[in-house]
């Protein structure tokens, strides 16, 4: 399960590891009160309905009758901040074991069920909150609600010594996957634990310590449920195709006669000042880059500071016009890009400001550049050109909030359990529009201006000397690596054996699972296609749900057209063609996208460069305008040059310390070899962008940007008629030529399985990737492929996840996949476990893969049948997945009705057929076995495997 998600006020789910921590704080003066908003005309409601059950659990309901899918949500009001010293992590480690077991569910299944249904499901922990969440086809709502009632009410006595144990050591390696094993990972943590006073709810990280989750009991663990699990502590909210009176008889049925418990009463705010500023280094093991975060303690959320000191985060950052990108950025060169952040929660709020800088850049010269560029801000503060454009960025965010059930759901959860309004999820946007320049500049000068902050510099091993002048070592904890330790830890734990607490009889028998329905298949939208005379495609879905358009211009070649000796030419052109075009600097090209609140990216990958939009439906024309701009007058900025350029290889140097990344550069080599640029990184090494030239870049853009390897998708609510007016300029100018792309060529074979190593010294975490080269794009067995593949890991009812993590514990999540591509693609088996059981990890992926062919039947194909058939009621929901649809049909040559023609197939499919596909596709004899890990403790074990004597290789996959 995710963890620690933060639902900010636009509706984003973001994932990030709070840590907190200690310096000498006092309480701060109350913040600005928010006022009173005035709605207006423009700003659409959603229908909402709010009751409250007799025993507490308020519910709100949304009905969306746009798609056969329904999200439900609950969301506790408990997080991190609720927990004890020396208790840590039991709010995180509760999201966890929750979807363990409970008495009428039964061990497992909460997941199996979902997974079955055709949903999906996550939960996520933060500071002041864990909320759970399920998306499911509308015949599955009942059983949702049934499952999520039976954990809420039938779940403590089901907890035993060995789950407790097992769950521990998922929490365990969900820490060390995202922050003991991450560049910069312990950051938050220093950083916190600085800035709040010890006993401050917010002074100890969310995922707690390894010291104080091994040492939970079962005892704790009934404490903190009982406490803070009941139904007055928590809002459920339905939003989707549901009945409503249908829908509140079962949530009276399942939720009504359980029982309140535990005193919920809600903590008040506790904001901290800091006397003095604290500086503090630590000396990152997986760090290439000195990164400076400066954190100022700031107002708890929903007020109107909060919303004014959002703003203010992003006038001080984003855009080439923002104070301190023309100071670090662009005046003084020392980083590629500089960040703020203001994070208000319930009881506190803190503003961030981090730079990451290029190599061997003291962080003082860092700190001195912030110093300058603040200075600038208070005396010449921003433009209402600015402030105007960054409202109208927010008003299409506030749009995309509401494209899907989940994201109204979760963000309507949040707002009505923490601001006690469900509404805000509509209304908030409102408070945005209300903050005015005098609101922005008095925050600033309240509360970051010449005000004391907490700075951490994390600067690559061996290399203190980065750190900023008079900066203190950071006390973070370094796990060890030590062989068996949780076995040990686990048989020394206390063996308790609880009596069972009590719970309310039931008025039904809840042993008794309800069903779910019948679905239809799904029909898509109509695919409008057209092909000019220049060879220039345009493929559209109309989709007029809400007034937003997805959009991109794709063209086929992307790195496998890059010169010999020159990988990442395609990945500089993307960067440099967003710096401005003929007729606009790059700032320019910024405002006229800002004016417009439309978002454009232009990104590169193997086979493709893709430039795609975002925006209202009233600005489309402008949007596809400045894009056809962007593609067909570059500037070539020679300034804007030689940044991508250093950009670009700072990048590249951080990935090549991130054990994730080494192992999909190194596994892309071992799978395609040096046939085929597919082998290489789409950005190319240092070396290469050190040899490649802005002339280079633009004999690529005059070569192969051509018509007839061009395509147009849009999607969303746009009518064909105006789409095919709004592409002129392309139909007019963009030249047709014959340009030959690579043939697919003839993969490497693996003809006995081999075991391939990469060291990283002090890893915690080895990343194992398995696989073989498999079929191209638009084979004929690629959707059977990917339909067998689907018990097997395809999703987290799979058997790699069932095994690998909820009965072993190894792993945050283990799954397998094919890839789709042209030139052919491959199957992979994935997972990143903990580095003491890496040969057990290996053992169990292959004795999994072995029996796999043997024991998929045909109950398991009817399951497979049952739940793709199911999952695709919630596949095409919002203008990004319609648009994901139309780059299918262009990039793989398929037909406009492929996704129908998909069902067609998985509905034929025979169990022999079945069987054939995974025996062609999924033989563990003939794989490549990957580890990405720390070589002086697993390599000897590895050995062990019976694979052979190991390979080493280096961080670019060459032979050692």
């Amino acid at each position: 399960m995710k963890s620690i998600p933060k639902l900010f006020a636009l509706g984003a789910l973001t994932i990030a590891i709070n840590g907190c921590v200690s310096n000498e704080s006092s309480i701060t003066a109350q913040p600005q009160q928010l006022p009173a908003t005035t709605t207006q005309s423009s700003t659409p409601t959603l229908a909402l309905e709010k009751y409250t059950l007799a025993n507490g659990l308020e519910v709100v309901l949304h009905q969306d009758k746009s798609d056969p899918v329904v999200a439900l949500a609950i969301q506790y009001h408990v997080g991190s901040n609720r927990e004890k010293p020396g208790r840590t992590g039991f709010a995180h480690f509760f999201e966890h074991m929750l979807f363990q077991d409970s008495e009428h569910v039964g061990a497992g299944n909460f997941i199996k069920h979902i997974g079955n249904m055709g949903g999906v499901l996550n939960g996520g922990t933060w500071q002041d909150g864990t909320i759970y969440y399920e998306v499911v086809p509308n015949d599955g709502l009942e059983q949702v609600l049934w499952m999520e009632s039976d954990r809420m009410g039938y779940f403590i006595n089901t907890v035993t010594q060995q789950g407790l144990e097992n769950e521990k050591q998922v929490v365990k390696n969900e820490k060390r996957q995202g922050v003991d094993n991450r560049p910069y990972g312990h950051t938050e943590y220093v950083t916190l634990k600085a800035l709040y006073p010890e006993g401050h709810p917010y002074s100890w990280d969310v995922i707690g310590s390894l010291e104080d989750l091994q040492n939970a009991t079962l005892k704790d663990v009934r404490e903190f449920y009982q406490q803070w699990y009941g139904v007055n502590n928590a809002t459920l909210v339905l939003a989707g195709d549901f009945e409503s009176a249908q829908a509140k008889t079962w949530i009276e049925k399942y939720f009504g006669e359980l029982q309140p418990r535990g005193d919920v009463t809600p903590l008040p705010p506790m904001p901290v000042s800091i006397k003095e500023s604290v500086s503090l280094y630590h000396e990152d093991n997986f760090a290439t880059l000195p990164e400076l975060t400066l954190t100022f303690p700031t107002v708890e959320q929903y007020q109107a500071d909060a919303y004014a000191l959002d703003i203010l985060a992003e006038l001080l950052t984003e855009g080439k016009d923002s104070v301190l990108y023309k100071h670090l950025v662009e005046k003084d060169k020392i980083a590629p890009a500089v960040n703020a952040n203001n994070s208000s929660a319930e009881l506190a709020g803190r503003f961030t400001l981090t730079v990451r800088a290029f190599n061997d850049t003291p962080l003082d010269k860092v700190k001195v550049s912030i110093d300058n560029a603040l200075q600038e801000f208070a005396t010449q503060g921003f433009s209402e050109q600015q402030l105007k454009r960054l409202l109208t960025k927010r008003e299409t965010a506030f749009y995309n909030q509401l494209t899907s059930v989940f994201n109204k759901a979760s963000t309507i959860a949040q707002h009505n359990e923490f601001a006690g309004d469900p509404a805000l999820v509509t209304k908030e946007i409102e408070h945005y529009r209300a903050v005015t320049r005098d609101d922005i500049m008095r925050v600033f000068k309240q509360y970051i201006f010449n005000k004391n902050y907490i700075a951490t510099s994390f600067v690559p091993k061996g290399k203190q000397k980065l750190a900023l002048t008079g900066a203190k070592k950071a006390d973070v904890v370094e796990e060890k690596i030590v062989q068996g330790a949780e076995q040990q830890m686990a048989a020394q734990s206390e063996q308790q054996k609880l009596a069972p607490i009590a719970q309310a009889p039931s008025s039904f028998d809840r042993s008794v699972m309800p069903k779910t329905g019948t679905l239809n298949p799904i029909s898509l939208p109509e695919v409008k296609a057209t092909q000019f005379d220049n060879g220039l495609s345009v493929l559209s879905i109309e989709h007029t749900e809400l007034p937003l358009v997805s959009f991109s211009i794709r063209v086929q070649g992307g790195h496998l057209l890059d010169p010999a000796n020159k990988n990442g030419v395609a990945n500089l052109l993307t960067s440099i063609m967003m710096e401005g075009t003929k007729d606009k600097t790059p700032q320019q090209l910024e405002e006229a996208l800002g004016a417009i609140g439309a978002t454009l990216n232009f990104t590169a990958n193997d086979e493709f460069i893709t430039l795609s939009g975002s925006t209202l439906a009233k600005n489309y024309s402008q949007a596809m305008a400045l894009a056809q701009e962007i593609l067909l007058q570059p500037r070539w900025d020679e300034s804007e040059w030689q940044r991508i350029k250093q950009e670009s290889k700072a990048s590249i140097q951080q990935a090549n310390a991130n054990p994730g990344n080494i192992a999909q550069k190194v596994y892309a080599k071992l799978m395609y070899g040096d046939n085929t640029k597919l082998g290489s990184p789409v950005t190319g090494n240092i070396n290469d962008v050190d040899n490649i030239s802005l002339t280079d870049v633009k004999a690529y853009y005059q070569q192969n940007i051509v018509a007839n390897l061009t395509t147009v998708h849009v999607a969303g609510d746009i009518s064909e008629d105006q789409v095919l007016a709004s592409v002129t300029q392309l139909k007019q100018e963009l030249p047709k030529s014959s340009v030959t792309l690579p043939a697919a060529s003839q993969l490497p074979q693996v003809e006995k399985a081999q075991v391939y190593f990469v060291d990283v010294p002090g890893a915690k975490q080895s990343f194992i990737r398995i696989g073989n080269p498999a079929m191209v794009a638009n084979a004929k067995d690629y959707y059977p492929a990917v339909a067998v593949n689907h018990n097997l890991g395809g999703s987290f009812s799979g058997q790699l996840f069932q095994i690998l993590r909820l009965q072993k514990g190894y792993t945050y999540g283990a799954y397998s996949g094919f890839s789709r591509e042209n030139s052919g693609g491959v199957f992979s088996a994935r997972s990143s476990v903990r580095s003491n059981v890496t040969l057990e990890s290996l053992q169990t992926f292959r004795e999994i893969l072995t029996n796999y062919g043997k024991d998929f039947d045909q109950q398991a194909l009817t399951n497979t049948k049952s739940v793709l058939r199911k999952s695709n009621s919630r596949a095409f929901e919002t203008t990004g997945s319609l648009l994901g649809v139309l780059q299918n049909i262009s990039s793989y040559n398929l037909a406009n009705n492929y996704v129908e023609q998909q069902q067609q197939q998985l509905e034929q499919l025979t169990l022999a057929q079945a069987q054939a596909t995974i025996a062609k596709y999924i033989n563990p004899d003939k794989m490549v076995y990957l580890v990405v890990g720390d070589a002086n403790t697993q390599l000897p074990r590895i050995k062990a495997l019976g694979l052979g004597e190991p390979i080493i290789l280096d961080r670019n996959g060459n032979k050692i």
